[in-house]
């Protein structure tokens, strides 16, 4: 049942690709953002909703992912090497991160990776000279996307989308694998897990490094994309706190619902913002708040939700004939 909805999963996201045939640059663009959400919600759940642990870190990488990849776009790189070399490098940075503050636990281990961000903002505004400072880095125009609104808007959506598609494959990879057994385990008793031969400070930095290297890498393409960015803007703690939204929106451990929590929170925010603009952010918090009151299993429990009453108007029918 698991693999006919991960398959469907896939499917959804792959018809995703006909936008560029059917969608204006404003769609394109709603495209590019749902694909980069959902890239932040199903990487946090790993570390959030496969082991448990409250990262906030997410800001950090997508941070360190537009500024790395920013960088060498501006030198000439090819966006698909800025992106696969901060990724990679974020990977790494991640394992041994992990291997430190992931010795904490609980509200000691958010305040520490929340740190993280601030300390490579604070990083970032120094090194005036490699990243601008707080002046920003300008990013110039990639001649591969073909030129014009629409051939740039095509260009950005379809590798956001692709590496959306990565992203699903490899987290549902992890969540099968031993790694994804013993996150499992971590999240239900660490202690029993390591008595049971799971080495957690391992398995735990893995699932923070797995957390971090496709947001870095969405953090490379939105860099390209927006062509300008500053650290207020790919710092920002909304891209710490978004991800942890959209997964219990969707389903907390559920990578199809970190994709429908990342897609719904997108629509809201949209709808909100069109309608209620000088007061959108209090009417999103609120809306995201009755929907958890509402769902607190996110929105992959509509489904059995609705399965257990048709059964029980089933079995209720006979007695109200």
């Amino acid at each position: 049942m698991n693999w006919r909805r991960d398959a469907l999963l896939l499917g959804a996201v792959i018809a995703l690709g006909v936008l560029p045939w059917v969608g204006q640059p404003y769609t394109l663009r709603l495209g590019t953002f749902a694909c980069m959400y959902a890239v932040l919600a199903v990487s946090w759940n790993v570390i959030g909703g496969f082991a448990g642990y409250p990262s906030f870190a997410t800001a950090a990488f997508f941070g360190f992912g537009a500024y790395a990849g920013g960088i060498m776009l501006t030198r000439g790189y090819p966006l698909a090497v800025a992106a696969l070399s901060a990724g990679a490098i974020a990977f790494a940075a991640a394992v041994v991160m992990g291997a430190v503050l992931l010795r904490l636990r609980g509200h000691y281990f958010a305040i520490a990776s929340l740190a993280v961000a601030e300390v490579l903002r604070e990083l970032t505004n120094s090194a005036t000279e490699l990243t601008g400072g707080g002046m920003g880095l300008n990013i110039p125009f990639d001649a591969a996307s073909g030129g014009g609104v629409v051939g740039e808007a095509t260009y950005y959506f379809r590798a956001m989308w692709l590496l959306l598609i990565v992203t699903l494959v490899v987290v549902l990879y992890v969540q099968r694998s031993r790694l994804g057994f013993g996150l499992a385990c971590i999240r239900q008793n660490e202690a029993a897990a390591d008595m049971i031969g799971i080495n957690a400070t391992l398995y735990k930095s893995l699932a923070l490094a797995f957390s971090g290297v496709f947001v870095a890498m969405a953090g490379t393409l939105y860099a390209g994309w927006v062509h300008y960015i500053e650290p207020p803007d790919v710092y920002d703690i909304l891209y710490a706190v978004k991800p942890i939204v959209m997964v219990l929106l969707g389903g907390l451990g559920s990578v199809t619902g970190a994709v429908l929590g990342a897609f719904a929170f997108l629509g809201i925010e949209e709808l909100v913002w069109r309608n209620y603009l000088q007061i959108h952010t209090g009417m999103l918090g609120l809306l995201v708040v009755v929907l958890l009151l509402f769902l607190p299993q996110g929105l992959v429990s509509i489904g059995p939700r609705l399965a257990i009453w048709r059964a029980r108007q089933r079995r209720e029918a006979p007695r109200g004939g």
